[in-house]
Order: structure tokens, then sequence, then C-alpha cells
């Protein structure tokens, strides 16, 4: 496979350029090399996804969070060098279960603007 570009698309009312920066450079250290290119789009109306090749891995809508590191690291990985060892990233993620998850308000959606 030819170096993957991944990209992190954010919204600028939000003022989640900082995520997406530290998104990206987390994403640089760990995987190096093994990375073409990291961009970050800005977008407006809430939006926190991450593209690997075009293909959605995370949607904050979607989930209704954001992204833990170490999942976004799993999820990268998993797409661009399954036999990677990520070190103490390789465990469990912690998740929202139960009803309680369901009905909570997601994280961000303060943004006036979506």
């Amino acid at each position: 496979m030819p170096s993957p570009r991944i990209e992190i698309h954010y919204c600028t009312q939000c003022r989640w350029l900082l995520r997406a920066g530290w998104t990206a450079q987390e994403l640089l250290t760990t995987f190096g090399d093994a990375l073409g290119e990291v961009a970050l789009v800005p977008q407006v109306g809430g939006v926190f996804a991450i593209y690997i090749e075009g293909d959605l891995v995370f949607d904050r809508k979607v989930e209704r969070r954001f992204p833990e590191m170490k999942e976004v690291k799993q999820l990268v990985r998993n797409k661009i060098a399954p036999d990677m060892k990520l070190g103490h990233s390789d465990s469990a993620v912690k998740s929202q279960t139960g009803s309680a998850a369901k009905t909570e308000k997601a994280e961000g959606d303060s943004c006036p603007n979506y």
C-alpha cells in the first residue's frame, strides 16, 4: 500500500483546531514514515471526523463523542499497518455503555452552528 493520506475534518465555529492539530501530531509521531500525509480540513457544523484514503473511520456525530487517542491510533493502525504494535495503546478502549450513554448530550454539542 502506498503511504496513505489521513484527513481530519474539524469545525472552525466550534474552535476544534487544537484538537485536530493534536490528533495529527500524535498520528505523525506514532506512524512516522508509514503515513504519506495528514491533512487538517476546516469545516463548519460541528464536524470532527477522521478519514483514511477517503474512507470514514470515525465521526463524532455518529459516535456522539470525541475519540480517545488510543482509539484513533488503533483505527489507523488497523487500516494501514495491522501488524504494528502500539504498546500501551493496544489495551482496550473505554467506551460508554448503557442507557446513560444514549441519552447523554454529546461532548461538544454546545456549538450553536449545527
